[in-house]
């Protein structure tokens, strides 16, 4: 039986992640990585994925909650007679004199007895490489598991309880305590309660210092720490990506196939993460990713893609599983993500944008600068050659190209931006000729882009739909709050996108039919517009709809059923806390442009 998407709470290490149900069962992780076959995948198939639940010998009642300003995780199973506790963790801590991280790909499980004498029952049943065939059998210090049939793979199980009750899952007391340890690796180091509770400790001291190191706000501040916590869990530690969420296939739509591999790193988001961390007060976090983006977008090719693996990886080609049946028997279950082979011209404006910021924010050698001058001057020369073409657009269209307005106004942005990275760096002579290619390209947007019939800019030329990308314009310094165009285009978007109080992207017809569910950044996108076009009140009123919306430990999946409030999509989206990060530091009164204002608007 599945659990609803949003009875599950994250755990992790910047490594990898694992999603633990309110009822303390593990159906969801994959390792060693963010993006390995999984180990326990219930969630894609209820009956062979796999799952590790820790289960009383009678009815109890369950809660759930993090542990301070933590990413671990305490299940409390109450009932007449006795209670206990789970406690699930990654384990991650400074090492070498803070100069690395040990954050091994292990999951721990505590339970603690609070009352009584539990007796519960620990099923154990990983199913290795996305459900292949899976054998366990004892060893001599852990149980090991391993795939009988396909490629290779293995994992161990270290435990104080008795081996053969777990293995074969017969119930078993516990007087006062017992751990598990699920490793990928074999431990090197003899496993006891003793060696588990100082992981314990120095996991749960790596996150409070962390969290404590973020900047407090009058407004909002559990929300903006949470979802800070999240981010910092999905990064990978080994190179700085930011992973868009640490699940597969997922649906937008129950019963439908807008089913994706999200465990990937999309550039279109960078200048976003990076500006939140600097916001955040975490500067190292930003800079480590902004590294990141720039090593995978070196040289003067126009080869670059809208996203990339962990570690830098090109070559993301999709497949389908089709021994998994879906979450909800929603098939198909997709790894990989056929998306990276799109031509998105917004990715350029990403680019320069988040060079501009780099230059700003982060101390460069001359080397370095000299590095990104030539990147710049690159995707300013690709803008030139292709903006006047169709593309996939912002939201990954799988089916005919268009002239989206939103990779028009971010093709602005990349031009924009060069403008003023050759001004800071006294390149005069291409300061003049990129401000008329921006000139042209503004001009082209507000013939083709507006609409007088719709009373707002459009998704594409010669189209009357509406696409709520289009609220950014403001923000990416294209026009001006006050400018009647922006401010009916923000009216008129929220009048035809909003349902419920919850953003759609769009609501017109794509390659998978009429969209059926809210995505949650856009409702955050709507927030921010609202504020300022001076109407407050009403963003309020938005914001609080959508954040009612987080489970219990506070989560957002990518996307919300506006019938009924359930998250939808993979979980916990990153993207989607990026946005409540962004709406309420302004709602705090942060400058939401973030560089004081300094954008100007070129008026054609």
């Amino acid at each position: 039986m599945y659990m609803k998407i949003s009875d599950y709470g994250a755990i992790g290490n910047c490594r990898s992640s694992a999603l633990v149900s309110v009822r303390g069962s593990i159906d969801w992780a994959c390792l060693p990585d963010f993006d390995s076959s999984s180990v326990f995948g219930r969630l894609l198939d209820d009956e062979k994925g796999g799952y590790f639940s820790i289960t009383p010998d009678r009815e109890c009642a369950y809660s759930q909650q993090y542990v301070g300003n933590t990413n671990i995780l305490k299940t409390t199973v109450s009932c007449e007679s006795y209670s206990f506790e789970i406690i699930d963790f990654m384990t991650i801590y400074r090492t070498d004199g803070d100069q690395s991280y040990y954050n091994a790909p292990e999951i721990y499980r505590m339970v603690r007895v609070l009352r009584g004498v539990p007796v519960i029952k620990a099923d154990y049943h990983p199913m290795l490489d996305y459900a292949r065939p899976t054998r366990g059998k004892i060893e001599a210090r852990h149980i090991k598991h391993s795939t009988t049939e396909g490629r290779y793979e293995s994992i161990y199980l270290y435990t104080d309880a008795d081996k053969k009750r777990v293995l074969e899952g017969e119930p078993f007391h516990v007087e006062d305590r017992t751990f598990f340890c699920v490793s990928y690796n074999q431990k090197l180091v003899e496993q006891d309660f003793g060696r588990v509770y100082l992981e314990y400790q120095r996991t749960k001291t790596y996150w409070l210092n962390w969290s404590n190191r973020t900047i407090r706000y009058k407004l909002y501040n559990d929300k903006i720490i949470r979802s800070a916590l999240l981010l910092k869990m999905l990064t990978y530690e080994r190179t700085g990506a930011v992973v868009a969420a640490p699940t597969t296939s997922l649906p937008e739509t129950i019963g439908e196939s807008r089913n994706w591999d999200y465990r990937f790193c999309w550039i279109r988001d960078s200048s976003m993460v990076i500006k939140t961390f600097l916001q955040l007060g975490h500067k190292n976090s930003a800079r480590i990713f902004q590294r990141f983006i720039l090593n995978v977008n070196r040289g003067k090719n126009e080869d670059i893609q809208i996203m990339y693996g962990l570690r830098g990886e090109r070559d993301l080609e999709e497949a389908v599983l089709d021994q998994l049946k879906g979450y909800m028997n929603s098939p198909p279950v997709r790894i990989g993500n056929g998306a990276y082979r799109q031509k998105q011209h917004d990715i350029y404006g990403t680019l320069t944008d988040l060079i501009y910021i780099s230059l700003q924010k982060f101390p460069s050698t001359l080397d370095i600068s000299e590095e990104l001058w030539t990147l710049v001057r690159s995707l300013v020369a690709v803008v030139a050659r292709q903006w006047k073409l169709p593309d996939k657009g912002i939201w990954e269209i799988r089916g005919v190209e268009r002239h989206f307005v939103y990779s028009k106004m971010m093709s602005w942005v990349a031009v924009d931006r060069g403008v003023k990275i050759a001004d800071m760096l006294g390149r005069r002579s291409y300061v003049e000729e990129w401000e008329g290619l921006a000139v042209e390209i503004a001009g082209d947007i507000m013939r083709n882009g507006w609409s007088e019939k719709v009373g707002a800019f459009v998704q594409h030329y010669g189209s009357d739909s509406l696409d709520a990308s289009n609220l950014l314009m403001e923000e990416m310094g294209f026009i001006e709050a006050d400018d009647p165009k922006y401010v009916s285009t923000v009216l008129r978007t929220r009048e035809q996108l909003c349902r419920n109080g919850h953003m759609f992207r769009y609501i017109n017809e794509d390659d998978f039919g009429i969209p059926r569910s809210s995505f949650v950044l856009c409702s955050f996108w709507l927030v921010n517009a609202l504020v300022r076009i001076g109407r407050r009140e009403d963003a309020e009123i938005i914001f609080e709809n959508v954040t009612a919306a987080v489970n219990h430990v506070g989560l957002l999946s990518e996307h919300i059923d506006v019938e009924n409030g359930d998250l939808l999509g993979n979980f916990p989206q990153a993207y989607s806390h990026l946005g409540m990060i962004q709406s309420a530091l302004l709602l705090n009164g942060e400058d939401e442009h973030f560089q004081n204002n300094i954008f100007r608007f070129v008026k054609p």
